[in-house]
């Protein structure tokens, strides 16, 4: 952020009624949502099959049903 750019629109925004001041952060929100929203993060879609290697030689109903078997104590 350019320090003298950011003086002088504080300066400049301070000069506005209330009114233009209230529009004006209206209307930063919504730049600001717009591009959050543009800039998303990852998808959860990126996880699929990872780690996959771990269970490639098991056999998940006999996992599963070790797992049942261990609930029981």
């Amino acid at each position: 952020m350019q320090t003298a750019t950011y003086a002088k629109s504080l300066d400049m925004i301070q000069k506005l009624d209330l009114l233009d001041q209230m529009k004006l952060i209206d209307q930063l929100t919504d730049l600001v949502r717009q591009r959050m929203t543009a800039h998303h993060g990852h998808s959860i879609l990126e996880l699929q099959g990872l780690g996959k290697e771990i269970w490639q030689d098991i056999d998940a109903q006999k996992y599963v049903d070790r797992e049942r078997a261990s609930w029981d104590g």
